[in-house]
């Protein structure tokens, strides 16, 4: 006979982990990357927002360069964010899998899912992440949001770091329609990103990508449909870009 009088498990919750310590060099010199204004507003407080969009992102742990904790916290705090979801902020470390890491520890027991978001990709419809969330709550250990790509790719010899202006020969044209180019939030049962950060190793910069870590462990990873407005501002071309979604959203929903 069951014992109906024992207490419900806790709810499995979800968190979001945003590094935002890296310096962003390719737009120019200034502040990190992830605190350039867009549309008046840092890149950083439009990627948590778009987290804490969702109402199944209970925390977003921003990991901050070291020098600057203090300030990411009072940005946070001098900006209207959702009183559902609560914030934390951490200092990163010297690569972007270090920065990760260093988020995921700093998580509470009671979470069990985790996004991993790049603060580079401020305008990530709320859609997209919840459909992140949903298939890991369906029982896939690691899921992408990605995109099919627009035009043919390359693979080729790369040119020597001491001539930069030489031809690259192409060694081989990939098959577009098994291509995708991938985006974030890239989502995670904890246990799954905590075993491929324990298993593989910082080497050189350190991975850029938790899910092709995930690879590498051997678990599975499925794509989820990424959206086009997700995309990585990274170059000025990019921001004006992002400017102009922006202005797009704020005419046509208030947003």
């Amino acid at each position: 006979m069951s014992d109906d009088s024992r207490p419900a498990p806790p709810p499995a919750r979800t968190a979001a982990v945003i590094p935002a310590a890296g310096r962003g060099v390719r737009l120019g010199p200034g502040a990190p990357k992830a605190l350039r204004p867009l549309g008046g507003t840092p890149m950083l407080i439009h990627a948590v927002r778009a987290m804490a969009a969702s109402r199944a992102v209970a925390l977003v742990v921003v990991v901050a360069p070291p020098a600057e904790v203090a300030e990411v916290r009072a940005l946070l705090d001098s900006h209207a964010l959702p009183e559902r979801t609560e914030f934390l902020v951490v200092p990163g470390g010297g690569t972007r899998q270090e920065s990760v890491r260093l988020g995921l520890d700093a998580l509470p027991p009671r979470i069990d899912t985790v996004l991993v978001h790049d603060a580079a990709r401020p305008l990530v419809p709320v859609d997209t992440v919840d459909a992140v969330i949903d298939a890991v709550r369906a029982g896939a250990p690691a899921v992408v949001p990605a995109l099919p790509l627009a035009d043919t790719v390359k693979e080729v010899e790369p040119r020597a770091a001491d001539r930069p202006g030489d031809p690259e020969p192409v060694v081989a044209t990939p098959e577009r329609a098994r291509l995708r180019a991938v985006q974030t939030p890239q989502g995670f049962r904890r246990d799954t990103l905590v075993h491929a950060h324990d298993t593989v190793g910082v080497d050189g910069e350190g991975a850029t990508d938790c899910a092709g870590m995930v690879e590498r462990t051997g678990a599975p990873v499925v794509l989820v449909p990424g959206h086009e407005e997700a995309f990585k501002v990274t170059r000025p071309l990019d921001l004006v870009l992002a400017e102009a979604v922006l202005a797009r959203r704020r005419a046509n929903d208030g947003y």
